[in-house]
């Protein structure tokens, strides 16, 4: 089981989406468990206040350091030995790797950051690892949290059922996967022809090594044309 903290002043998002669906049925099963914390309540004065202006002046507000530390000391047993995530456009890219990765975690912490984020000495002090979901700026971390969360659960044995789900997936499911660092190829289900269409005959052959042949080869030419990059890491992967 893996459970995730997530510090936020939203607590009312949570698990909000993440309690549909496969997941939510995951979280039924107690396959995963997921523990809220309102920043809010660790401020100091009646008003709540967790945000103060950035010193050097520009726009936005910042996290205080002294409510957000205290928010983690007394939330995690060993804060500077925790895995600590904090959502932000110049952390490392978050991608399917990262995921398997921090799927093998029992209990993952999560900063949901409002604002321009929080006080740089807070990430510096508990060893906090920024991740970016991509090359673009949200107003939400709680937003690059659900996306971080499932992205996650997806790697988390049992929770999508059979391994197999993952198998063919876009990028693969592990190191061996012959899908690693591919795009995944189309699908198709009934009617076999639809508005002029027709669904690939090899696809309604029966024969599944060559159905097999055709995904691989569709994915190959998918990824050689959206993702360039992917390819060329593929090839060289293939060479290895």
């Amino acid at each position: 089981m893996i459970k995730f903290r997530v510090f936020t002043i939203f607590p009312e998002l949570f698990p909000q989406i993440l309690a549909t669906s496969i997941m939510g049925d995951a979280l039924q099963k107690n396959l995963w468990q997921i523990e809220v914390i309102n920043i809010r309540d660790y401020a100091v004065d009646n008003r709540k206040t967790i945000d103060d202006t950035p010193f050097g002046g520009g726009a936005g507000m910042l996290f205080r350091p002294d409510i957000l530390s205290f928010a983690i000391e007394k939330n995690l047993t060993d804060p500077q030995n925790s895995k600590i995530i904090y959502p932000s456009p110049r952390g490392k890219l978050f991608n399917q790797d990262m995921a398997r990765n921090l799927a093998k975690n029992t209990e993952i912490n999560i900063i949901c950051g409002r604002y321009e984020g929080i006080d740089q000495r807070v990430i510096e002090l508990f060893n906090i690892e920024e991740i970016s979901i991509g090359d673009y700026v949200l107003s939400s971390g709680e937003l690059a949290c659900y996306v971080m969360i499932d992205a996650i659960l997806r790697n988390v044995e049992n929770v999508l059922g059979a391994k197999t789900s993952l198998d063919e997936e876009s990028f693969g499911s592990d190191e061996n996967s012959p899908y690693r660092n591919l795009l995944e190829y189309p699908h198709y289900t009934r009617p076999a022809e639809f508005r002029g269409h027709k669904v690939p005959e090899v696809l309604i052959s029966g024969h599944h090594q060559n159905i097999a042949n055709w995904r691989l080869e569709k994915s190959l030419e998918i990824t050689k044309n959206r993702r360039p990059d992917l390819y060329q890491k593929y090839l060289e992967m293939k060479q290895e």
